[in-house]
Formats: C-alpha cells, structure tokens, sequence
C-alpha cells in the first residue's frame, strides 16, 4: 500500500512552512535517512529525511509552494512491488502560484482528500492530551493492525517520530508504558482574548493620498509580531534595574586576551555577561524557571539564550550548560551560533528552551532599555553601553568609573519582586568581581 509523504512539524510551534526545494523527483528510490527535500520554517531552512523506504511515485506539492500546512501530503512512497497504478485517483496539489483567494480553500488539503481511500493510512493518532503523535503512515498501519497504543511507544525518527522499526516488533500486550508525563505546555492553558488593533485597510485608508511602501510580511515577522504581542498582553511583567560598574572586568579581559592571543581567542564583555547570568541562575535556583501554564518548571541547568540580530528578525540561540563552561568556550560557541543564525541556519532545538535571556544593545550605544520577555522565559536582561561616569567610591570621594546600566524585565508568574532582586544582585555580584566568577 502506497505511503504518505506528509509536511513534517520541524519544531514544536511550526503549523505551515514552505516547501522550498525537491531533492528527489519522481521515480527516485530511496531509503530511510535520505533527504528529501528543503522545508523553511519561519526562522530556518532545514533538510527533510525519508523515514521509510521505496520508490517516489509522486510528487503532489511543488517546490516553491507556500503555506503548506503540517500534516498536509506532500508526496507518495510506492513501497516495494508497488507501482504507479497503486496511486488511485491521487492529483497534484496546485501550483504555488495559484491566486491567493484560492489559498483560503487549502488547496492541499484538497489534494490529500482526492487521494484513493487504498493509500490513505490511518487517522492521525493523539496523545490522552489531545496533542498529535508524529508517526510515519506505515508505523501507523503497523499499530492500527496489532492494536499497539502509539501513546506508549518512544520514537526514534527525526525530531522523536515513530517509524516501522518501532512498532513492528511490538504487540497490544507488551507496549512499553509511557515515561513520566509531560507537563502541560504553556499553549494548553487558557488563552487571554487578545486585544487588536485596527485593520489592515482601516490603516490603509488613514495614509490615502500620501506615498508609502508596502512590505510584505514573511514568517519570521509574523511569527516575532505574535509572539511578543501575547507576550505583553499575557505575561505580567516587571522591571529591575541596576548600575554596574565594570572597570575591574575590563582590566581582567584585557590581561586574558592578551594571554589568549596566541591561541585566537579574544574574549568580549558579553561573554562575560553571559557566564555572570549563568552563574547566577545557580547562586539563586529558584530564579532558574519558566511558565507552563498551570505551573512552574524549575530547571537544573543554566541554559542562556542570547538574542542576536539578523536582517529582518532576530533568533534567540540558547547556550545550554552554560556555568560548566569556560569564557574561552562560551565565546567560541556564541560566535558560532550567531554566524549560523545570520545565515538562518539554526536547527529549531538551538534557538529553543533555556530559562532566561539576554538582550545587548551595548554596541549600538544605547545607554538603557526594557527588553521583552519571550515566553516561557522567566526573565531577560536588558544590557546598556557601558559609559564613564562620576561615581562615589568607598571612601566617600568622588572618581570616575564606567558604568554599564541593565534592567532586569521579570514575570511576576514566575519570580517575586525579591527573588528578582536576588538574582539580579548575583549577576551584579559577579560582573564586578570577575575573578570570583570564575573560581
């Protein structure tokens, strides 16, 4: 019986991506781990694997095409034995080109209900949650034959999908029981009715008569727009801020550059600032959390996310680990996550996850701001040039120091005014006394 290809979910939060490259044609054979194709999501592009094996026998989206929606069919496996008479009534998907009123009608939707009845697998299977199971079309026949619970089974496809190989040796009696429950997602809880904004030809109709260029919005802003609007809607932030003094730090970085030159390495503020957040997220565990939803997750680690900019957007990449790791290693790493993010060549599990975040605008000059959470964050750290300024030393006379000023944004759900004051303490704590970071 004919498979179904189906547009994989490359990340958790993906519901549509574009299909933006064939790397296979029809009448090629292939094998589990070959890829398939090119899929952008909103933030990458990212190469599809086969999971299972045969002959391609056709291609129902076309390269190019947009707005493919998860789960739609996107090509059909011809296993072995098969051949092209098997496909039934299966027709292409339109092209991507079609008019967009057309789009309203998901047209590949379309596609995958004119399919035969003989090559369609068994519906999508979900979770006790509601949440959709990521199996291939044949482990999903295997099951639905043996009356194996897919719940149960642990996949070990790409990105956690069950395949053949997992359920093939299995029977109703002997599924494996399913590990510890995951907690609910932040997405499960209530939504908040968001507020909005006037219409898109309200606008419009505001600016008749005067000259404007419109800019179409790709994925990737759609997605910061979403995203930061639920984040100011819904999550009740706070704001810490605190002066920072960093002369010490930069005569510590000073003499371990210069130490480090010969093996290239030259370390930044920034790395610094990241070791000293990481730090501190151990100092004061109980800042180390996210939201969930109905509850609080607090983590062991210490995994940072920095926001880098690109063009159009910005990515978040996460440092996991990041207070087992030396400056030398934390600076290498980030250099390599913001060049990969430049060129959006990031895999979903490096820009995803980590407790907390940190927002540099340092290097732009400017002095202050308040950053914005990214949920399920518990906190960001909004980071400012660092500028000499008169300060009062301890003994009580004036001096002139540099000042760096960071403002903590907070969510209330997660850490209380004074946990927030502890944590940021920390991190003050150890930016002024660098060398007691590192011990």
């Amino acid at each position: 019986m004919p498979i179904e290809i189906l547009m994989p979910a490359l990340s958790p939060t993906m519901e549509e991506g574009t299909l933006a490259k064939w790397l296979v044609k029809e009448g090629d054979t292939v094998s589990s781990g070959d890829l398939l194709a090119e899929i952008e999501t909103d933030k990458a592009t990212m190469e599809f694997e086969a999971v299972d094996e045969g002959v391609i026998g056709k291609i129902m989206v076309e390269e190019g095409s947009e707005g493919v929606k998860v789960n739609t069919v996107i090509a059909v496996l011809l296993e072995d034995g098969e051949s092209a008479d098997d496909l039934g009534s299966t027709k292409a998907a339109p092209k991507a080109d079609a008019p967009k009123e057309d789009a309203k009608e998901a047209p590949q939707a379309k596609a995958a209900e004119a399919a035969a009845p003989e090559v369609a697998a068994p519906a999508t299977p979900k979770g006790d949650d509601g949440k959709r199971i990521f199996a291939s079309p044949l482990a999903r026949r295997i099951a639905a034959d043996k009356g194996v619970d897919l719940a149960q089974v642990s996949g070990s496809g790409p990105h956690g999908r069950i395949v053949k190989a997992d359920v093939e040796g299995l029977s109703a009696s002997d599924t494996p029981k399913a590990a510890a429950s995951k907690p609910a997602e932040a997405s499960d809880a209530p939504k908040a009715a968001m507020a909005t904004g006037p219409s898109a030809s309200a606008v419009a109709k505001m600016y008749e008569g005067r000259d404007y260029t419109e800019v179409k919005l790709d994925g990737m802003r759609k997605t910061i727009a979403a995203r930061l609007t639920e984040a100011k809607q819904t999550v009740p932030h706070f704001y810490l801020r605190r002066d920072i003094q960093l002369d010490e730090l930069l005569a510590f970085r000073a003499t371990l550059n210069k130490q480090l030159e010969g093996r290239g390495v030259k370390l930044s503020v920034n790395d610094f600032i990241i070791k000293a957040c990481a730090n501190a997220l151990q100092q004061v565990p109980d800042a180390n959390a996210v939201w969930a939803g109905d509850r609080i997750l607090k983590l062991t680690p210490s995994d940072v996310a920095v926001a880098v900019a690109i063009e159009g957007g910005l990515f978040t990449p996460v440092l996991q680990d990041a207070h087992h790791k030396s400056l030398s290693a934390l600076s290498s790493e980030m250099k390599d996550l913001a060049t990969r993010a430049r060129d959006r060549k990031l895999a979903p599990h490096e820009y995803q996850g980590g407790s907390f975040a940190i927002s540099n605008l340092g290097m732009f000059g400017i002095d202050n701001f308040d950053a914005v959470i990214n949920p399920p964050h518990g906190a960001i750290l909004a980071v400012g040039a660092g500028v000499k300024k008169p300060v009062v030393g301890k003994d009580g006379e004036l001096a002139v120091a540099t000042v760096m000023s960071v403002t903590l944004s907070v969510d209330h759900r997660v850490i209380d005014g004074a946990l927030g004051a502890e944590l940021l303490n920390a991190i003050k704590d150890n930016l002024e006394n660098p060398m007691a970071m590192l011990a």
